[in-house]
């Protein structure tokens, strides 16, 4: 499912707090962010390939933004998208909602779990989708893929770039990832990113909020961002999931790993490069020579270099290294991206 809060709605406790509840029922719940328009739902619910959406709204603003939602979806090549809405909606104006294609409207008064089986029924198998919109088209591939089902029919191509992003919990990798797509849409480009996040062990359930660094108010279609859970480094469809990205046009591609620790290194056998994110304070010369993710590291990507530490965190880089290049960013700030993504993208 995808949740998102369209207009000027600022709080995110609510839906962060129904986000975990649904991971820990076992769904896999992509986080939007918030101040989003309908249109940036509805790219994000097509190229996520949800079974719904569930958008919260404020008072007084969802006669206007929920049926732009619908009409939004539709545009984007999924007229048939489930949407749920929850939030303060009067009851004189659940008909409408309703009449606009709205499936539930949930009041304050909702238990979590009607939220959850309102989910629940929400998910059908896939199947093949009644629309030409590429975007859609590759969404349901890979959804199918996933499920060991590869599309017969579906264009195959290795994209010409594939760079590998990984690097511990907090390093800012994801910022990394909006600010570069930002400046490649800025150059005329397209890019995909395939983003994973680590999906329980016990429950099944996952809660994968990448995506919410991309402004896709601004991006708009020109970024094809899609979200996976896995337990460890279970890269197993990857390879065919690169294939059907560059089929269906995509040239430039970014895979960003879970979170890494010192032995995550099975990136590298599915990329062209791998950039691994350090930051300042992640330990001493002896952890540098430790065999492990900073070996396989193409290029050294110093975020955050305005934190204390950073000038000793080069040095010892530098020592370890061998000649591979040191780009330093602080990604908060867009400072050094022209730089990474003329050296990534060139």
């Amino acid at each position: 499912m995808l949740l998102g809060k369209m207009g000027l709605d600022g709080h995110d406790r609510g839906v962060k707090l129904i986000a975990r509840a649904m991971r820990d029922s076992g769904i896999h719940v992509i986080y939007s962010g918030l101040w989003q328009t309908p249109r940036s739902l509805a790219i994000s619910a097509r190229d996520e390939d949800v079974d719904c959406i569930a958008a919260s709204m404020m008072s007084n603003s969802h006669l206007v933004l929920v049926p732009k939602l619908v009409e939004e979806c539709a545009s984007v090549g999924r007229p048939d998208m489930r949407i749920h809405v929850g939030g303060i909606i009067p009851q004189e104006d659940v008909k409408a909602m309703h009449d606009c294609g709205v499936q539930e409207v949930f009041h304050t008064g909702t238990s979590m779990q009607d939220i959850v089986d309102c989910v629940r029924k929400s998910t059908n198998p896939y199947g093949p989708l009644e629309t030409e919109h590429p975007s859609a088209t590759l969404a349901r591939h890979i959804s199918e893929l996933e499920l060991g089902r590869p599309p017969a029919d579906a264009p195959r191509s290795r994209p010409s770039r594939i760079i590998g992003l990984t690097g511990s919990p907090g390093a800012g990798k994801s910022t990394l990832v909006a600010c570069m797509a930002a400046e490649l849409v800025k150059r005329g480009r397209r890019l995909a990113v395939v983003a994973f996040d680590p999906m329980s062990p016990i429950t099944s359930g996952a809660l994968l909020g990448d995506r919410l660094r991309v402004d896709f108010n601004t991006v708009d279609e020109n970024v094809f961002y899609r979200s996976l859970a896995v337990v460890g480094e279970d890269y197993a469809t990857l390879q065919g999931i690169l294939e059907l990205i560059g089929g269906a046009g995509f040239d430039d591609v970014i895979v960003e790993t879970v979170g890494a620790g010192q032995s995550d290194v099975a990136i590298r056998e599915h990329v062209d490069t791998t950039a691994v994110v350090v930051v300042p304070g992640m330990g001493d010369a002896v952890q540098m020579d430790k065999a492990g993710i900073l070996e396989i590291a193409d290029i050294f990507i110093v975020n955050k270099a305005d934190h204390d530490g950073e000038a000793e965190l080069v040095r010892t880089l530098v020592d370890v290294c061998a000649g591979r290049d040191i780009l330093e960013t602080i990604a908060t700030g867009g400072k050094g991206i022209v730089e990474l993504v003329d050296r990534l993208f060139g």
